[in-house]
């Protein structure tokens, strides 16, 4: 089988692989489609070389079909459509004592810590795998994860029905995180500096601004001066962060979700005076895959908007390139592509 290995210096490799039957209590997953992520992009720059063992099979936002079952796997059936939930944790750290297993204190993040995706076989430990409805197409289904992430983050922030929000950054997190609130009652501004992310913003039918303008009164005069109940921070620029707080009405939300690589400067004088809250999300947790199926099986998540492209295993390099040069909004990898003409 085909299986793509993240190289170190800032390469990806595709490789011959033999592919292992899965263990006692594991599912081997028939990869249909792959997304690369913001994440793999941090992967890929060695961002994360001390995390990452090179070479790696990386890769998590996935969808596919149950191809084998190991030793005492019970509830599943070949041909199964499925993705995963990428998390292993120990059940014993504090933060799993108390409740947060999440963001477990040592945390296998599956797909960076430990192997992923981008490969045709993928063993999975069982208590990883979420159903996928028949009616939800795999391509689509490969943006289950991802919007689990813009799930949490909307659920992180209690946003309520009629509540403003402001999301910092137009790339795909950032369109999942406005196309959540939505979904949940919220009205939505988008500041995006790239025009032409702007452009696919507001052909989503959301209002984007230009941080280049006088972004801080244009959300006044859409909150009638109140500032934003909700903002979330999505974009990873150090000036955004700075500016983020200027969004936020009193006692209004601020939520990290962008990686940032390094400390930022941030407006405590504005926190204080408007007795802001500050917020991380990351990552996700169960209930928030199983709300990501249903959004995407009921149509409330662009997918086919946010899917730029797809491409072949093959060309798994020229597909991390394009992302990396702002050419493509999502890319997905075809995992599948070529295995037939291959065996034959």
């Amino acid at each position: 089988m085909l299986a793509a290995h993240y190289a170190g210096n800032r390469t990806m490799t595709v490789d011959e692989a033999d592919p292992a039957p899965p263990g006692p209590g594991e599912v081997q997953i028939a990869v249909a489609y792959n997304g690369i992520c913001g994440t793999d992009l941090h992967i890929l720059a060695g961002h994360m070389d001390a995390r990452v063992d090179v070479p790696a099979v990386i890769g998590h936002e996935m969808s596919g079909t149950v191809a084998a079952l190991g030793d005492g796997v019970e509830g599943w059936a070949v041909g199964d459509p499925v993705t995963v939930m990428p998390l292993a944790w120990d059940g014993t750290c504090p933060a799993c004592l108390a409740g947060n297993s999440h963001i477990c204190q040592n945390l296998d993040f599956v797909g960076i810590d430990s192997p992923g995706a981008l490969q045709r076989r993928w063993n999975v430990d069982a208590g990883l795998l979420v159903p996928l409805p028949a009616t939800l197409s795999l391509q689509h289904a490969a943006l289950v994860e991802p919007t689990a992430v813009a799930v949490h983050d909307v659920r992180r922030a209690e946003l309520e029905p009629g509540q403003k929000a402001v999301v910092i950054g137009g790339g795909p997190i950032g369109v999942l995180i406005a196309a959540v609130a939505r979904s949940f009652g919220a009205d939505v501004v988008v500041v995006e500096l790239d025009p032409k992310r702007r452009s696919q913003v507001a052909d989503l039918g959301f209002t984007a601004l230009d941080p280049r303008d006088d972004t801080v009164a244009a959300v006044e005069d859409w909150t009638g001066g109140a500032g934003a109940d909700v903002v979330f921070e999505v974009s990873g620029a150090a000036a955004a962060v700075l500016g983020a707080v200027d969004y936020a009405k009193v006692r209004g939300t601020l939520v990290v979700v962008a990686i940032h690589p390094e400390p930022r400067p941030i407006n405590l004088q504005r926190v204080f005076w408007r007795e802001l809250r500050l917020l991380g999300a990351r990552v996700y947790q169960r209930q928030d895959f199983d709300t990501a199926v249903a959004l995407l099986d009921a149509g409330e998540i662009p997918a086919d908007a946010l899917i730029t492209k797809v491409m072949p295993l093959a060309e798994v390099q020229a597909a991390f390139d394009a992302l990396t040069g702002g050419e493509a909004m999502k890319i997905l990898i075809d995992v599948q592509a070529g295995e037939q003409s291959e065996a034959a």
